[in-house]
């Protein structure tokens, strides 16, 4: 296998009259490869995640695991990825965890009995097994996080797509699961902007800038001080002295 996501020149909008909120992107992730997708809000990190799963209209070429995206292609492709929605209600459908998890092992061709012992394990390493009976709806948010990943995970898929997967995670909770994804052996793309957890996670660092691809690096030292410089250039421009400067000594 010769790449687990590939973008050739895409561009990607919601509606034709709108202005790409992508433009002309081109990367490649090998198999394994853990990718932190970094940038202000704006700047075009869900629509990309979303492009490669065909949720969105774009240009160009995606492949998934050297398959090109297409309407033919379409259901293979979400097949061999897990995705995380940055808004876990978005992905959680059925009335108790148990059920929503193993659908993701049903709608693959799993006997339902099957599934849903198959779906334990993860469960298990999501620290969610007491909550199988349990209504996702009425769960914290970080439990609906760790049910809404459960789905993404639990059919080993070589592709996860995850939209920030520490968000509503307590300190302890996202070094839980920033330590389960390095266990992982699928290749990652994340978009976040947790930068301690991407430097926990991820070994390659992509910023995303007004839709376009403005930096690709592997040094996690120089995604913390990226995320610095930002924000004492917002907070400059707005003459204060940025709060995020306590966050980073490199600040």
């Amino acid at each position: 296998m010769k790449s687990a996501l590939a973008y050739h020149n895409v561009s990607a909008r919601y509606r034709k009259e709108d202005p790409a909120v992508i433009k002309r992107i081109s990367l490649d992730i090998a198999p394994g490869e853990r990718v932190a997708l970094l940038g202000l809000n704006g700047s075009g990190k869900t629509t990309l995640l979303y492009s490669a799963v065909g949720l969105v209209p774009f240009d160009g070429d995606i492949s998934v695991c050297n398959v090109p995206l297409s309407k033919a292609t379409e259901r293979q492709i979400r097949d061999s990825i897990g995705f995380l929605f940055g808004i876990p209600d978005d992905q959680i459908l059925f009335p108790s965890v148990l059920d929503d998890i193993a659908f993701t092992l049903e709608r693959r061709g799993i006997a339902r009995d099957e599934a849903r012992q198959n779906v334990l394990p993860v469960m298990e390493m999501l620290g969610i097994e007491k909550l199988a009976s349990h209504s996702p709806h009425r769960l914290s948010h970080g439990q609906m996080q760790r049910v809404a990943l459960a789905g993404a995970l639990v059919a080993n898929p070589p592709l996860l797509l995850l939209d920030e997967p520490s968000a509503a995670l307590d300190p302890v909770g996202k070094e839980e699961i920033a330590g389960l994804l390095v266990s992982q052996k699928a290749a990652m793309l994340i978009a976040t902007h947790d930068i301690d957890f991407a430097r926990r996670v991820c070994n390659r660092f992509i910023v995303l800038a007004n839709g376009i691809v403005t930096e690709d690096f592997a040094d996690p030292d120089r995604a913390a001080r990226y995320w610095c410089q930002q924000a004492k250039v917002k907070n400059s421009a707005k003459q204060y002295a940025p709060a995020t400067a306590l966050l980073h000594d490199e600040c």
